[in-house]
């Protein structure tokens, strides 16, 4: 089946972009330079060494938790913005973590389907709900702080990228590790081994960002528009599909991260991409979703 060959290219240059102080691996140090204001777009920890900028979801706890607590205006509104303009395009093409899990599922072994736990898809938004949000905005300490719940007890990201490199690098912080970094690094083995046989398990069932751009799928500027005097229904487009999405049915499903293998495979080119604001173009999606 044909695949989207060129979409390497792009996670490549995104987890680059993200992370381009690759010196700081070898110094065991944070950048806390004014670059880490700016958020970037995918899940990519504000404490990797190498990272200039910051992780939205850390971003929007480390205000939640705050003891000054105001609403995360401009968190919030960079989030709706990608989620308005891109959707899980996001997913698909610019987060460093996501590229991670598809790269280990590349190693050659028995691959599983998920089809049968999509329940467990709406598991990210109860992550979300509860670790993202709730939790740090009520459970607060003495002095009025919460806990950053999702960052400090469930991110593999954050181990990945942050814990583990720095404590390689830092004695001091090797020094200090205890039971709370070998609890992270279990959930992120975990990940490890479930991506080499699902493919992209915690984008799938944990993260909270997924969750969140998910919300604008059906809503986004950039969309997959189906052309249904070309379209047959034949399934190669689902089949293709490892997030397990019936794209002739549903071309702006919530778990589709606009990969553009269903693209690549379509025997008769039924499938193409759109960036409007044209509400013909979402009227004739509409058309063929209820044809279906």
């Amino acid at each position: 089946m044909a695949k989207n060959k060129h979409r390497w290219k792009f996670q490549l240059v995104a987890a680059l972009a993200s992370n381009p102080l690759l010196l700081n691996f070898f110094l065991g140090k944070i950048h806390k330079g004014n670059s880490k204001i700016v958020c970037v777009p995918g899940l990519n920890c504000y404490s990797c060494p190498a990272a200039a900028a910051s992780c939205p979801i850390g971003s929007l706890q480390a205000v939640i938790g705050s003891s000054k607590f105001h609403f995360a205006y401009y968190i919030v509104g960079f989030l709706i913005l990608i989620g308005i303009l891109l959707g899980r395009i996001v997913c698909g093409f610019l987060c460093p973590f996501g590229w991670f899990q598809e790269l280990l599922h590349k190693i050659p072994t028995k691959k599983f389907s998920t089809k049968k736990w999509r329940l467990l898809t709406y598991l990210k938004y109860v992550v979300l709900a509860v670790f993202v949000i709730f939790l740090p905005m009520t459970v607060v300490n003495e002095v009025g702080l919460g806990d950053p719940f999702f960052c400090k007890y469930i991110c593999p990201a954050g181990i990945l990228e942050g814990g583990i490199p720095l404590s390689i690098a830092n004695a001091s912080i090797r020094a200090s590790l205890g039971e709370l970094f070998i609890w992270k690094s279990c959930i992120l083995l975990g990940v490890i081994v479930f991506s080499i046989f699902f493919y992209r398990p915690f984008c799938k069932w944990l993260c909270p960002l997924g969750a969140f751009y998910a919300l604008f799928s059906k809503i986004s500027l950039y969309q997959f528009h189906i052309d249904t005097e070309k379209c047959t229904a034949c399934g190669a487009c689902s089949k293709v599909c490892k997030m397990d999405v019936d794209v002739f049915r549903t071309p702006n499903h919530a778990e589709c991260i606009r990969c553009g293998d269903c693209i690549c495979t379509c025997p008769h080119q039924a499938i193409t991409r759109t960036f409007s604001l044209k509400s013909t173009d979402r009227e004739k999606v509409k058309a063929h979703e209820k044809n279906c």
